[in-house]
């Protein structure tokens, strides 16, 4: 089956009335209270997420995503009084997150500006208290590319890396869709217990609902667990416009795998359950990208970079398992403990999934990305997860009730089964 849309995806087909009663503005006071909706081979029930573990067999490898949000809202004022916002969205120079974070003195990120018509040019500074310090912060945009911006931060005195310098002058950048400013419990609620590398400017929200006691519950049974990173950007956020799936420009997202987790994922492939959608653009990409050692044709492109649409141009009968060990011989080839790699890849319904076989996840919004990818893993049963969603009281969006989805089973090719 080909992965590149072969008839248009009608975004109107992916929409639903979403009453603001039902998206969820705070967080429950216990996370693995929320409910889970369980979709299984089409068979609808619920239950709490605390009872999660029931669900789980011994052979299962949960994947989560660690990536951790950073304070990316920095509020400035122009000496007039007006408030210009950054978000900040990924690093320019240097281009890595843990340089960029680790940088003292001065660095640039690429950034969305609120109110950028007010900031006519020149600097912006802000006061902060930062490791016990008076700093002062100065934003310059360097560059302008009308949805985003090139912003050089500098910082005095300079000692401080830039990510306690924002950890301190920023704000949690909590979903548009919530409709309030962030608040001080967001600061740790939006962030899931495990997270460890920060990058992100959106957490990942179906991480949220497990908390240490209920990850120590199914290691306790036997249930596996490894850990990937995707820095979630703010296109996350972003509708699809255009009336079809193809026409939509995907956000691109960095993401690292080291190399005993990719072993780690190759030994237990076939009995995976991604934790969230980020999990799930992590894993397919991993896939993909090991396609691309293998496929001589493509020697040339940038091996850890997946364009939006190039699965459709590469082949599709490689077993997972041969193109997970392409990606471990090239880390031994040229000596490195971990892949570090971006993608585009944009999931729609006629998409064949080589890695995931479970999911949990969150209910989306209408008109997203995200919907699609539900709608390529389940079919259209989506709309009757989202109607049984609806009617029985479930909570919407990032501070929402989850669900696990379990799709019936296809026959596969040998693309995922070791030849014998």
């Amino acid at each position: 089956m080909a992965d590149h849309p072969s008839r248009p995806v009608h975004i109107d087909h992916y929409d639903y009335i979403l009453p603001e009663s039902r998206i969820a503005r705070f967080p429950l006071e216990n996370p693995a209270d929320s409910k889970i909706l369980i979709y299984d081979k089409g068979n609808l029930s619920h239950s709490l997420f605390k009872d999660i573990a029931g669900y789980m067999k011994k052979d299962d490898l949960l994947v989560f995503n660690n990536t951790r949000v950073v304070q990316a809202r920095i509020i400035m004022s122009k000496p007039t009084g007006a408030a210009i916002e950054i978000l900040l969205l990924e690093p320019a120079s240097p281009p890595q997150y843990n340089q960029a974070f680790a940088s003292p003195s001065g660095c640039r990120w690429k950034c969305m500006t609120g109110n950028k018509k007010k900031w006519k040019g020149g600097p912006l500074e802000k006061e902060i208290i930062a490791g016990g310090t008076r700093v002062s912060l100065t934003a310059e945009i360097v560059n302008d590319y009308g949805a985003w911006q090139e912003i050089s931060f500098t910082w005095s005195p300079g000692e401080l890396p830039f990510g306690i310098i924002i950890e301190n002058a920023g704000l949690t950048p909590i979903p548009p869709y919530l409709n309030r400013p962030p608040e001080a419990v967001d600061k740790q609620r939006y962030q899931t217990v495990y997270s460890r590398y920060e990058g992100s400017v959106a957490a990942p929200t179906a991480g949220l609902h497990f908390t240490r006691e209920l990850i120590n519950d199914l290691l306790g049974q036997g249930t596996r667990m490894t850990e990937v990173t995707l820095h979630v950007g703010a296109g996350t956020f972003q509708p699809v416009k255009a009336q079809t799936a193809d026409l939509h420009q995907m956000h691109t997202e960095h993401f690292t795998v080291n190399k005993k987790t990719l072993e780690t994922i190759l030994d237990g492939h076939e009995n995976i359950t991604a934790v969230g959608t980020t999990s799930v653009r992590t894993l397919e990409s991993l896939y993909w990208l090991g396609v691309k050692q293998l496929d001589k044709s493509k020697n040339g492109m940038e091996a850890n970079m997946l364009s939006q649409w190039e699965t459709g141009g590469l082949p599709h009968d490689i077993p997972v398992y041969k193109a997970l060990e392409a990606l471990l011989k090239n880390l031994l080839k040229n000596n490195k403990t971990e892949l570090v790699a971006k993608t585009q890849l944009m999931i729609i319904p006629g998409y064949n999934f080589r890695m995931v076989k479970k999911l949990i996840t969150n209910f989306h919004q209408p008109r997203s990305t995200l919907l699609l990818l539900i709608a390529a893993f389940i079919g259209e049963d989506w709309k009757k997860v989202y109607a049984y969603a609806l009617k029985n009281d479930f909570r919407f969006l990032s501070y929402g009730d989850s669900s696990l989805l379990i799709p019936p089973h296809k026959d596969r090719t040998d693309s995922d089964q070791k030849q014998l």
